[in-house]
């Protein structure tokens, strides 16, 4: 028996492909937004790759936009809410990231109340947990940690996530339709590209591997596999959990020493030019007068990071792959595709 079909907002981005992937390899069917339906075509081509995509259908939507909602949710039974605003650098202002954000996500998710829908999935991200806390906390992240929009520190895009994904909560606790809402919140997502449009997420390997920096900064990340989120996307959709779940995506928080060498060990001579030592943190201090990409790694320098998402593994069965793992496979990709 055919399962239901699935909407999936922002289906041409990086994550939104994969969980296409899984939704139609699990049987369901898929209507993906696009902000033109002319980019329907290079969509489906790049997940035909990969799935049978005789189920898979498009509808025009923008997340700025009332137009064409109503129709993209209609006849699915669940939502998987991916489409966000995800810049290469950070806006002067930032209501550039936060306004689309937020209203968007309410735009999609009045509209799935409206038309029905039985399951909505809202992708937020570990940027909404981790940031604007003290620099020597050492207990570990949980489920119930929040970023705390309102420290200097947070960037706009953090900011963004937090305050979707709190106005989106706020709006079941408030109007309690019978929907069964959840989150997942992944961390830095690595994993194999499935073709040339990789989006921002492959930025850090991609630079790595084309020897843009000659040491890597003394960051910690939460790292997790595309693959593993796209799994949590489904499982989140097919579990018996309460409504309300907030499931934290991290196979491992790796120092970025550790990815570039677990890229370096495992692709050899394609990776001769990513890092193979750490910058000091004054490097880094220097280069941030000029860069602003790493004015924004500097309040985390040396910051350790553990995170305990161990509710989530419970409550989705989970076992994540391990996030050294996700970073040699995302690099492998980039060389297969000669991106870099």
């Amino acid at each position: 028996m055919a399962k239901p079909t699935v909407l999936i907002t922002g289906i041409s981005g990086f994550i939104a492909r994969h969980c296409a992937v899984e939704m139609l390899n699990a049987g369901f069917g898929v209507r993906g937004t696009v902000r033109s339906l002319s980019r329907g075509a290079g969509v489906r081509d790049s997940l035909a790759k990969h799935a049978d995509v005789s189920r898979l259908g498009f509808a025009e939507a923008d997340l700025e936009s009332d137009a064409g909602w109503r129709e993209a949710v209609a006849g699915c039974a669940h939502v998987l809410h991916l489409a966000s605003p995800f810049p290469a650098k950070q806006p002067r202002d930032e209501q550039e990231l936060i306004r689309p954000a937020v209203e968007g996500t309410l735009r999609v998710l009045r509209a799935a109340v409206d038309g029905g829908v039985t399951r909505f999935v809202q992708t937020s991200s570990m940027v909404a947990v981790i940031y604007g806390h003290p620099h020597d906390r050492t207990a570990p992240f949980t489920e119930a940690d929040w970023t705390r929009v309102e420290d200097p520190t947070v960037t706009p895009y953090a900011k963004s996530k937090t305050l979707a994904e709190r106005a989106a909560r706020e709006f079941i606790q408030q109007s309690k339709p019978a929907l069964h809402y959840s989150s997942v919140n992944p961390g830095l997502v690595l994993g194999p590209a499935l073709d040339h449009d990789i989006g921002t997420s492959a930025e850090i390997i991609q630079m790595f591997l084309k020897g843009k920096y000659p040491g890597a900064p003394r960051m910690a990340i939460p790292i997790v596999d595309v693959r593993d989120v796209a799994r949590m996307h489904r499982l989140a959709v097919e579990t018996d959990a309460p409504s309300g779940g907030r499931h934290l995506g991290v196979a491992d928080c790796l120092w970025l020493i550790e990815v570039s060498t677990a890229i370096r060990e495992r692709l050899g001579p394609a990776a001769r030019k990513s890092p193979s030592r750490v910058l000091p943190d004054w490097a880094v201090k220097l280069v941030a007068v000029f860069d602003p990409t790493a004015r924004q790694a500097v309040p985390e320098l040396g910051r350790e990071l553990r995170v305990d998402n161990s509710l989530t593994r419970r409550a989705l069965g989970m076992e994540f792959i391990p996030a050294s793992e996700a970073a040699v496979a995302m690099a492998q990709s980039l060389v297969d595709l000669r991106l870099v």
